[in-house]
């Protein structure tokens, strides 16, 4: 018997196609953000520092110390620079050059505390500036102890009071303003305004 070979045949099985499941995402919530309230942090304003400059008494300053002492008031008819107004002005001309002398014996001793120094050029240069600005002012009340001394002088030889320039009277006004005045104002005016011409 004979057996025919039949082709066999190849059933193909078409697979349907494999519906990919989508995964719905489910929406994320967003849970509300509670936000804290932002605290306004204002930086503290560091107090002010109140810089204290030093300054020393001009010598035209210092003349109103001696308004310890009342000024003079002339009686009715007293003669100009009588024993009374010289007196007076020695009260005012010693008790000036005492409180010059304190002020210079102050600033020694200022010079000599503060002598320490700095490490930085510009605390170094400062504090230099201050030393050379109270030296100049020293000096200044130097040369006006040194006329107070020759007014006093002039008060004990009766020349004190009287214009050098034109011999008329200084006036009590004027010497009460600057009691080392040695001219009288119109003679002192002529003599700035020659000066103001001259450097000018």
């Amino acid at each position: 018997m004979v057996v025919k070979k039949t082709k066999a045949t190849k059933k193909t099985v078409k697979k349907a196609p494999v519906k990919k499941a989508s995964v719905k995402k489910a929406p994320v919530k967003k849970s509300p953000i509670k936000k804290s309230p932002i605290k306004k942090v204002t930086a503290k304003k560091a107090p002010k520092k109140v810089v204290v400059k030093k300054t020393n008494k001009a010598p035209s300053t210092i003349a109103n110390n001696k308004s310890k002492i009342a000024p003079y008031k002339p009686k009715k008819k007293e003669k100009y620079m009588s024993a009374a107004m010289k007196k007076h002005f020695i009260a005012v001309l010693l008790l000036w050059k005492e409180h010059l002398k304190d002020e210079m014996k102050k600033t020694f001793d200022h010079l000599k505390t503060k002598g320490e120094t700095y490490a930085d050029p510009v605390d170094r240069a400062s504090q230099e500036e201050e030393f050379a600005f109270e030296l100049r002012t020293r000096d200044r009340e130097r040369k006006l102890i040194s006329k107070i001394a020759t007014s006093i002088e002039q008060i004990k030889n009766d020349d004190y009071g009287w214009c050098e320039s034109c011999g008329d009277e200084i006036g009590i006004k004027r010497l009460e303003a600057r009691p080392t005045a040695t001219h009288c104002i119109d003679c002192k005016t002529l003599d700035e305004i020659k000066e103001k011409q001259l450097n000018g």
